[in-house]
């Protein structure tokens, strides 16, 4: 492994390595027992070792790393100046905060524990982010464990009331823990977070704080990838190696790499196919390379390179520790993690087009608290979008939960989760819910612990409770029982956790088949549990998408699309249910896309329609669309894109030729693309003939409508032939790709002076397939039709269901469904089962495949993109899916989105 290794470092093949490579096998540790050996006859030479390590005074205790003093006024100190900001906090937080005593008295409580622990400096310092968050109109919001404490909620840093909640503080700070407390703020990813991270370099200096690594190890691909270069295998072969190892949550015992290398039909009698074999077994969670942690920042009172090594990040303007974030806890240095949120970029966003297109103000924190459309959609499992709350797993859960309170959003975000499944948790939990079981306690004294959950423990803090009110546990000891249940469980510890466990239930009364209840979820869940603190603060950010989707949809699309990749959903999947719920999009257009997408005024919508709207969302929907911005062009940067922008704001592009002379920055490639996706429609020889107008009339016949000057439903109808008899015809995209080939190619002397008013095209416009699989090809989505629609009258005669049709049918049904794969999943809690969701153009099919069957059809299931699969149809509870029995390919057109495997 350390010849291959260096053969990585070096870039070089196993064959050619030479010297580089280690000259004997002796470069590594040895025992006491083999230096013994080896200094047999110079038995004065280990004496002297252990003499000279005997005078080594130094240990990692003496590091010397303080966390940096928060400055305050004169006359206060940190701890005193805590104290006034968190009272003005709670003040504004609660509403009557003299008649609110169990507030006061768990405020009191923590003020005097931090100031006990000497942790004051801390709060101020991520109090201070989070001021400058919302200085600078930064989303932020606290979570995990820090969603526990009165202190950070009356600062702002979180937005859950611990007190109404009947959280517990100790699952964050405790006397007993001795160790620092973790706050997590959450940001939007991009740019926003990285102003608050250049913030704290600016606060407190390039050397004073520092990103925190994260080793990476040689896992899956690359370990395959490097292996087979170092090995010498050629590309093609090396590439076929690495196809086969796939990251699976589930490990099947018979899914061996050696089977896998059987059927892919590799030889493991082969010495170099065997050697690669073993070392890739061999290499597994090795360490690779450090990384940078998603978000820790360690923040030190002096030079921190005086402290820990630092390194500059290949970002620029960041410095990096030495360290993984495990080593820095372990040392006793302060990490704040600054994480960025997809979703939390996604929301500000969403405001900032709310307030453009709309002109209204949304704030987060006064939302509606009940809001009858946000429970209705989380009920009926139109979930696409939203925060934590769209995984297949989660919408056959929700029509069973049925949330109707703002309570029932945060079991749901716990529920689907590792612990209450591997507890069997969750069909007790519905059952209750549903009213098919009595809500019944493991125990009486543990129902005020218990009831919120129906007697079923879902949370990490019920389990710490628990321990408390049936053991007699302190807060701390039961912090303890659960750090003792971790990855990193000891069975000794857990043993004698148990016994202390269950010695403390004898002397409260709780005996027999109870005590034994209480043990085993303990036990079994704490590994796994969800923090309630946790599902609380992720809630208020489900609460809010589901909220901006159902009363804001085009500016909540718009964000979600401008903020890719996050979530489950490829934005050809979000775009396609937004379609399904009334929402009309615009292609991109070099005349009208921003860089990117974008809300603009209907022009083509019935101004009565939108005004005799039901309500408010609906007027929001009616008369906007969504613009597709230039991002979505693959292959054209942004500086280009950019560069275009500034040219067109300054005066418009009239045509192909033009916009090539006018932004030299494009290059042939990306001009080539844009007039591929139909981003160069309006710059046809229309545009100089005059003759012509420049509208996709299959994608857009709102605008042709407009252009016409003809509105209403009938007037996009009719505005196809009209033009006709107008004599326009339609600027198609392959006539704007001889225009830009000929724009971007250089004319020899004999043709420069050529006059252009003589252009014209001899292709042939695209056909609507052709388009289809050039949008998917060129920009990932499409706004044409779905391609499962154009084998609709196919797939009709072969009985195949559409996905929306499943839900009248009754359960038991034979079904055959068809669609495109968007989704794969396999859980490590699934037992092997793998869940596929198909899309066609009227939704999203569920199927699961069993073990048995995936074991059959695996090449099949893993790399086919469209799949019509037979089975039998489950309808039950408003949940349906089908169980599948066969599965066979559905060639169609190449035009496909990408798939989210795995994941």
């Amino acid at each position: 492994i350390l010849d291959v290794f260096t053969c990585i470092r070096n870039k070089v093949r196993l064959h050619t390595a030479g010297r580089l490579l280690c000259r004997n096998s002796e470069r590594h540790l040895k025992s006491a027992a083999e230096m013994a050996r080896l200094f047999a006859d110079l038995p004065q030479a280990i004496a002297n070792t252990v003499e000279l390590s005997s005078r080594l005074e130094f240990t990692l205790a003496d590091l010397g790393y303080q966390f940096p003093e928060y400055p305050v006024p004169p006359g206060e100190t940190m701890n005193s100046f805590l104290r006034q900001r968190t009272w003005e906090g709670a003040q504004q937080r609660y509403s009557d905060l003299s008649e609110d005593a169990r507030a006061r008295r768990q405020i009191e409580r923590e003020l005097a524990l931090i100031e006990k622990l000497n942790l004051a400096g801390y709060f101020l310092i991520v109090w201070d982010l989070v001021r400058f968050c919302r200085e600078q109109g930064i989303l932020v919001q606290g979570r995990g464990s820090a969603a526990n404490s009165a202190v950070c909620y009356s600062l702002g840093i979180t937005a859950v009331d611990p007190v109404s909640m009947e959280l517990l503080f100790e699952r964050f700070l405790s006397e007993e823990r001795g160790e620092w407390p973790d706050i997590d703020l959450d940001l939007p990813s991009g740019q926003q977070r990285e102003r608050v991270i250049q913030y704290v370099y600016e606060r407190y200096g390039q050397r004073g704080a520092a990103m925190t690594a994260n080793v990476i190890t040689y896992r899956g691909r690359s370990a395959a990838r490097e292996l087979g270069k170092v090995l010498g295998f050629d590309e093609t072969t090396g590439n076929r190696l690495a196809g086969l190892v796939r990251v699976w949550e589930w490990r099947d015992p018979k899914d061996t790499p050696e089977r896998q290398f059987r059927e892919a039909g590799l030889d493991l009698e082969d010495p170099r196919i065997r050697k690669f074999f073993d070392l890739y077994v061999a290499v597994q969670d090795l360490p690779r390379h450090l990384g940078q942690h998603s978000g820790g920042m360690v923040i030190c009172q002096c030079h921190l390179d005086s402290v820990v090594p630092l390194e500059p990040a290949s970002m620029p303007g960041r410095v990096v520790v030495q360290w993984d974030k495990d080593d820095c806890a372990d040392m006793g240095m302060i990490k704040v993690d600054l994480l960025g949120l997809g979703m939390m970029a996604a929301l500000e966003d969403s405001l900032t087009l709310i307030r453009d297109a709309y002109g209204e103000a949304v704030d987060l924190a006064h939302l509606p608290p009940d809001d009858p459309a946000v429970y209705a959609t989380l009920q009926r499992a139109d979930t696409i979008g939203l925060f934590q709350v769209e995984s297949r797993a989660q919408q056959s859960c929700l029509p069973r939960l049925c949330p109707r309170t703002f309570y029932d959003i945060v079991v749901q975000v716990g529920i689907i989760r590792p612990g209450p499944i591997v507890g069997n948790m969750v069909h007790p939990y519905l059952k209750r819910r549903q009213g098919k079981e009595p809500p019944e306690c493991f125990h009486p004294s543990l129902e005020p612990v218990l009831r919120r959950t129906l007697g079923v423990p879902l949370f990490q803090e019920q389990l710490l409770r628990i321990a408390m009110i049936a053991s007699g546990f302190s807060g701390g000891e039961a912090e303890e029982l659960r750090r003792a249940f971790t990855h990193k469980r000891s069975e000794q510890r857990m043993q004698e956790i148990e016994v202390r466990l269950r010695r403390g239930m004898e002397r409260n009364g709780i005996t027999g088949k109870a005590q034994d209840q209480i043990v085993q979820s303990i036990t079994s869940f704490a590994e796994y549990g969800f923090p309630e603190s946790h599902a609380a603060s992720f809630a208020l950010l489900a609460y809010a998408s589901a909220y901006l989707k159902c009363h804001y949809l085009p500016a909540f699309t718009a964000a979600l699309l401008n903020n890719q990749p996050m979530g489950f959903y490829h934005p050809a999947t979000i775009i396609q249910d937004a379609q399904r719920h009334g929402l009309k999009f615009r292609p991109i257009d070099v005349t009208r896309s921003d860089w990117l997408c974008t809300i603009e005024k209907d022009p083509a919508a019935d101004a009565a329609g939108a005004s005799n709207a039901r309500n408010t969302a609906e007027a929001r929907l009616t008369g906007y669309f969504v613009r597709l911005g230039l991002l979505y062009v693959r292959g054209l940067r942004e500086e280009a894109a950019r560069a275009l922008l500034r040219e067109r704001a300054d005066r418009p592009f009239e045509s192909v030729e033009e916009l090539a002379r006018r932004v030299p920055l494009l290059r042939k490639d990306e001009m080539v693309r844009l007039a591929e996706v139909g981003a160069l429609n309006a710059l046809g020889d229309s545009c100089r003939t005059g003759k012509s107008i420049s509208i996709d009339f299959l994608h857009s016949p709102g605008m042709l409508a407009d252009k016409i000057g003809i509105s209403g439903l009938n007037g996009v109808r009719d505005a196809r032939p009209r033009a006709e008899r107008k004599g326009w015809t339609q600027s198609h995209r392959r006539a704007a790709l001889w225009q830009a080939e000929s724009a971007v190619r250089p004319a020899g002397p004999l043709l420069e002076h050529a006059a252009s008013e003589d252009f014209s095209c001899p292709l042939l416009p695209m056909n609507y397939l052709e388009r289809l699989e050039a949008d998917f090809r060129g920009t990932g989505v499409t706004l044409g039709k779905h391609p499962m629609a154009l084998r609709r009258a196919e797939l009709e005669r072969c009985g195949v269901a559409r996905a929306s049709e499943l839900r009248r049918l009754p359960d038991g049904a034979q079904v055959r469904v068809a669609g495109n794969v968007i989704v794969r999943q396999r859980p490590g809690t699934a037992k092997g089962f793998v869940f596929l969701s198909l899309e066609d153009e009227t939704g999203i099919a569920n199927a699961i495949i069993t073990p048995d069957l995936f074991d059959r059809c695996r090449a099949l299931l893993v790399s086919e993109p469209f799949l019509l699969i037979e089975g039998v149809l489950q309808n039950l509870e408003n949940t349906v899916s089908v169980k599948a029995r066969r599965v066979q390919p559905l060639h169609s057109t190449e035009a496909v989105p990408a798939s989210h495997d795995f994941h």
